[in-house]
C-alpha cells in the first residue's frame, strides 16, 4: 500500500476542498440558470399573451361573439401561431412566411410536436362573466388574466398557466450548452486549483520538513542544531519550542560531561593518595603506624562520603529516597545538629550565634533527613568561612511557615555564583581545592530534602559579607 507523505496529503486536502467548492458553485449556478431562464421564458410568453389577447379581441368583433371558437377551435391555434411568428420574425418578413402563417395549422392530433401546441394547452379563455370559453387547464394556477377588449369594452379574459419546466427544443439546447460551458469552467478551475495547490502544499510543509530534519540531527546527538523562526504562527511557536528543547539538551549534555569529569576528579584524588601511601608502606618507604593508618582512613572516609552523597542524589532523582515523616519539633532537631558541630566551630575559631524560640515548632517531617539537612549547612559554613568569622542561626514562625536562616561571614559570592550553589558538584573556587570543602554535593542534597518536605531553599547575600541560606517549611502549629 502506497504511503503518502505530508506534502501530498496537504495537496490532496487543498484540492479536495477546492473541488467541493467548485462542485457547489457548479450546482448553484446550474440551479440559478434553470430558474432564471424558466422565469425569462414565462415572461416572454406573457408578452405573447398580450398580443394574443389583442388578436382575440379583433376576432371577437369580427364574429360578434365567442361563437367562432366553439365553431372552429383551430382558430385559437392559428392565432397562437401568428403571435409566435410575429415575435420571432425579422422586421421585414418574407411574404412566403406570411402565407405559411395564414394557412390554418393542422390539428393537434396531426402534428403534436409543433411549437405553439404546448402553449395552446396552457391557455384559458373566459368570457366577460368569467365563464370558460376555451381551454381545459387548471384556472386556479393562473395568477393574472389579461383583459380581451373590443372597441374599448372588456369582452373576456385570457390567462396562461406558467410553465414549470422547459420543453422547447431550442430552449433545451441553450440550457444544455450552458451546462457544458459551466462544466468546462469548473474543469478549468479544478486544473488551476491543482496547479496552485501543489506549490502551496510544499510551501506550507517546508517548516515541518526543516523541523523533521533538525529532529533527526537532534536524535543523533547534535544538540547545537537550531531551527530559524520565520513566522509567529504555530510553526513559529513549534520552532521556538524546538530551539528551547535543543538548548536544554545541550546544557544537560554539557552538565553530564562536567559531572563525569568532576566525579572522576573527586574519585581519582583520594584513590591516588591511598594508592601512593599503600605503595610506600609496601616498599618500606613508610612505616605501618597508627598515623599512616589514620591517613588512609581519612581518605577512605572521604570516598565513602562522596559515594554516599551520590547514592542519595540518585535515589532522590528517581523518587526512591525514603522519607519517614512524623510530627517533629524543629527546634530540637536544629539544636542537636548545632551541638554536634560545636567542637569543630571552636577549633576554627568561628562564633555561633543561635536564636531559637522558646516554644516548640512542630513540622511534619523526617527527623533524620532534617538532621542531615542542618548538618550539611553547618559543614558548608564550617568549610567556606574564614577563621575568626561568625555564623548566625535563627528560627522563626510566621503566617503558617517556618523560616530557618544561616548567615555566615566572609568570603562572599557573587549573585551569579549564588544561583549555582545548589547545582551538584559546583563549588565557587575554580581550582576545586579539596582542602576548602567537599565535593560540592552537600547543597544539592539540601535542596532535594527541602523540596521533599514541600519547602523552599534559597541563597542570599549575608549582612556579614558571606552567604545567607534561607529555608522555608510549612508549619503545623501545636502538636495535637
Amino acid at each position: 500500500m502506497m504511503r503518502l507523505n505530508v506534502t501530498h496529503r496537504v495537496f490532496l486536502a487543498i484540492l479536495a476542498a477546492n473541488a467541493i467548492v467548485v462542485l457547489f458553485m457548479f450546482l448553484i449556478m446550474q440551479w440559478s440558470m434553470d430558474r432564471g431562464f424558466l422565469r425569462y421564458v414565462n415572461q416572454l410568453e406573457q408578452n405573447r399573451i398580450e398580443r394574443l389577447a389583442a388578436k382575440l379581441g379583433k376576432a371577437y368583433g369580427a364574429s360578434k361573439g365567442w361563437g367562432f371558437i366553439q365553431a372552429s377551435p383551430e382558430t385559437v391555434s392559428q392565432l397562437i401561431g401568428e403571435t409566435i411568428a410575429e415575435s420571432s420574425m425579422p422586421p421585414h418578413p418574407p411574404v412566403a412566411n406570411e402565407s405559411r402563417l395564414e394557412q390554418p395549422p393542422p390539428s393537434p392530433d396531426a402534428n403534436p410536436n409543433r411549437r405553439f401546441f404546448r402553449l395552446e394547452r396552457r391557455i384559458i379563455v373566459l368570457d366577460a362573466r368569467r365563464n370558460p370559453v376555451f381551454g381545459t387547464g387548471n384556472a386556479g394556477g393562473i395568477e393574472l388574466y389579461k383583459p380581451i377588449k373590443d372597441k374599448g369594452k372588456v369582452v373576456g379574459y385570457l390567462g396562461l398557466l406558467p410553465s414549470k419546466f422547459l420543453s422547447e427544443n431550442h430552449q433545451l439546447k441553450f440550457v444544455k450548452e450552458q451546462r457544458v460551458f459551466f462544466g468546462l469552467v469548473a474543469a478549468i478551475m479544478l486544473l488551476v486549483a491543482a496547479a496552485i495547490s501543489l506549490p502551496l502544499a510544499r510551501l506550507l510543509v517546508r517548516p515541518l520538513r526543516k523541523l523533521a530534519a533538525a529532529t533527526g540531527h537532534l536524535s543523533s546527538g547534535q544538540y547545537d542544531i537550531r531551527v530559524p523562526v520565520d513566522s509567529d504562527d504555530e510553526f513559529g511557536h513549534l520552532s521556538r519550542d524546538f530551539n528551547a528543547l535543543a538548548l536544554s539538551l545541550d546544557k544537560n549534555e554539557q552538565a553530564r560531561r562536567q559531572f563525569v569529569a568532576d566525579i572522576s576528579h573527586e574519585l581519582r584524588t583520594p584513590l591516588a593518595i591511598l594508592g601512593g601511601e599503600i605503595e610506600a608502606i609496601q616498599d618500606g618507604l613508610q612505616d605501618l603506624s597508627l598515623e599512616s593508618i589514620t591517613s588512609l582512613q581519612v581518605e577512605v572516609f572521604r570516598l565513602n562520603r562522596l559515594v554516599d552523597d551520590l547514592y542519595q542524589l540518585a535515589l532522590s532523582d528517581v523518587g526512591a529516597l525514603a522519607y519517614r515523616k512524623d510530627y517533629a519539633n524543629l527546634s530540637d532537631i536544629l539544636t542537636a545538629a548545632i551541638n554536634r558541630s560545636q567542637s569543630k566551630f571552636a577549633e576554627k575559631e568561628l562564633t555561633l550565634n543561635v536564636l531559637l524560640p522558646h516554644d516548640p515548632v512542630f513540622v511534619f517531617a523526617d527527623t533524620e533527613r532534617l538532621a542531615q539537612l542542618f548538618g550539611n549547612l553547618l559543614n558548608n559554613s564550617l568549610s567556606y568561612t574564614d577563621s575568626g568569622g561568625t555564623l548566625d542561626i535563627t528560627l522563626e514562625t510566621a503566617q503558617g511557615a517556618v523560616t530557618v536562616d544561616f548567615r555566615d561571614s566572609e568570603p562572599g559570592v557573587t549573585e551569579e555564583e549564588r544561583k549555582k550553589l545548589f547545582v551538584r558538584l559546583y563549588r565557587v573556587e575554580g581550582s576545586r581545592n579539596r582542602a576548602s570543602g567537599g565535593a560540592g554535593l552537600g547543597l544539592a542534597i539540601c535542596r532535594k530534602i527541602v523540596e521533599a518536605h514541600e519547602g523552599a531553599i534559597e541563597a542570599l547575600h549575608s549582612p556579614h559579607g558571606g552567604v545567607w541560606i534561607r529555608i522555608t517549611l510549612p508549619a503545623l502549629g501545636r502538636k495535637q
